[in-house]
């Protein structure tokens, strides 16, 4: 029995596997961009599917396309967006030719799901073409973008949730954490007292503004070019499909998506996506900074600062027992370091185009994607495994403040800076406290020294 079924294309003939639902086209970039050996991102097949059955909708309602195979069409595509037949697109998702491998891999899929719908043999695409009937009033150049733009929404949808959350956690632990006084830093030198929940407040601020740019970035997303064909000139496609094809396209996804207001424009410049990539790297900067910030206040245990104790998640070391590592704060440092590189790609791939089309918008999902879904993870392990149980260690906190040069900060208004330098000069040499040299030099009563030096009231402005 014959394996294969023969179809051609503009370069010629390829054997097809008999029982594939891709075809040519699809199974010659297979061929051509092994590239990173994996297939495209099940969020895009699924948002290619619903635009294809928005286009059969429209198409159909226009009466471009029949019926009965119009039908077929959507029928085919509902299979594909409930989850069957993600194994028969093959290409890689970094592909030459803007995306063109990845749309015809879905013309080719549905349009065969729907022979079969139809009672007809895979490959008879004169009943139900992949150009002519699946890819009827579109190009490549307004599926793919849009394909890319849901999917990013999607995932983006997803990144907000762990990051709410991080940040319901965050707050959690400032109250927790409100009454800890410590010494502040700055430049990793004692600074002034400030209290351990002072600080989380203030991480959770920094992601609270993350999170308001998530919604940024989504609103950014949901202008999409879809009508505009090959340049957004709408070529081959009616004026009434141009109309309806994005309100129907948005009726299948419910994700608020608009017509761009210049077609040409939107098939031309990609700087939304330059746009979400730098709300992603802000994102990626700001928790690796609060990762680097735990690390240093965890270190130790007992040789470096010691103010938390992160949970012990898994042995530190091959050869040194009892070592434990704090590998999820690390773990985000990592994270932050790829999504830093992916919007230099994706800043480059963005610029990249010329004239009325950039080709580079595989490179662009393939890395916008991984930078969602990388911070997606992370997220939620750091909150899962770092955050919920992070402990303070109250007294070792407090020794630091004690024992800190930087309390003579709060006496400098009393006795001017010349002589405060003095003290903590003469502190920093005897290994005394500037509580005792202070008292030794007898420059003002204990009573207002000790309201001088109440950390509690050094963590606020003074009071007149």
């Amino acid at each position: 029995m014959n394996k294969y079924r023969l179809e051609s294309d503009s370069v010629g003939e390829l054997e097809v596997p008999k029982d594939a639902y891709y075809g040519v086209q699809a199974l010659r970039a297979k061929n051509n961009f092994n590239i990173t050996g994996r297939i495209i991102h099940k969020n895009l097949i699924i948002a290619l599917a619903e635009i294809k059955k928005a286009s059969a909708l429209t198409n159909t309602q226009t009466g471009e396309l029949d019926t009965a195979i119009g039908n077929a069409i959507v029928k085919a595509c509902d299979e594909i967006i409930n989850g069957k037949y993600h194994d028969q697109f093959i290409v890689d998702p970094i592909q030459g030719g803007a995306g063109t491998s990845a749309n015809m891999n879905a013309n080719e899929v549905i349009a065969n799901i729907a022979l079969e719908i139809l009672g007809t043999e895979k490959g008879n695409y004169s009943l139900v073409h992949p150009n002519d009937h699946v890819n009827m009033s579109q190009s490549t150049n307004d599926v793919f973008p849009t394909a890319g733009k849901i999917s990013t929404i999607r995932l983006l949808q997803g990144l907000k949730v762990e990051v709410k959350r991080l940040y319901s956690e965050l707050v959690k632990k400032s109250v927790e954490f409100n009454d800890v006084i410590k010494m502040g830093r700055t430049q990793l030198e004692d600074a002034v007292p400030i209290t351990l929940g002072q600080e989380f407040k203030a991480y959770s601020e920094a992601i609270k503004r993350d999170i308001k740019r998530i919604d940024l970035a989504i609103e950014e997303l949901e202008h999409v070019n879809m009508g505009a064909t090959a340049i957004g000139t709408g070529i081959n496609a009616s004026p009434e499909y141009i109309a309806m094809i994005v309100p129907n396209l948005d009726k299948i996804t419910n994700l608020n998506l608009k017509q761009s207001l210049n077609l040409i424009d939107g098939t031309q410049n990609l700087d939304g996506f330059t746009i979400v990539s730098g709300y992603l790297k802000a994102l990626a900067v700001s928790l690796s900074k609060i990762a680097n910030d735990l690390r240093l206040m965890n270190s130790g245990p007992r040789a470096g600062l010691s103010e938390i104790n992160l949970p012990a998640k898994q042995n530190g070391s091959s050869i040194m027992p009892g070592k434990i590592n704090p590998v999820i704060p690390e773990v985000i440092n990592q994270i932050a370091f790829n999504v830093i590189g992916n919007d230099t790609t994706i800043t480059m791939a963005c610029e990249g185009g010329q004239l009325e089309l950039n080709a580079f918008e595989p490179i662009i999902f393939y890395n916008l994607f991984e930078s969602i879904e990388t911070l997606t993870n992370g997220i939620k392990t750091f909150t899962d495994n770092a955050i919920i149980d992070l402990e303070a260690n109250k007294e070792n906190c407090k020794r630091h403040v004690d024992n800190s040069i930087g309390l003579i900060t709060a006496i400098n208004p009393y006795i001017g800076y010349q002589k405060s330098a003095m003290i903590a000069k003469k502190a920093l040499k005897s290994g005394k406290t500037i509580k005792d040299i202070v008292a030794e030099f007898n420059i003002m009563s204990e009573d207002k020294l000790n309201t001088i030096l109440n950390p509690y009231d050094m963590i606020k402005p003074k009071e007149k």
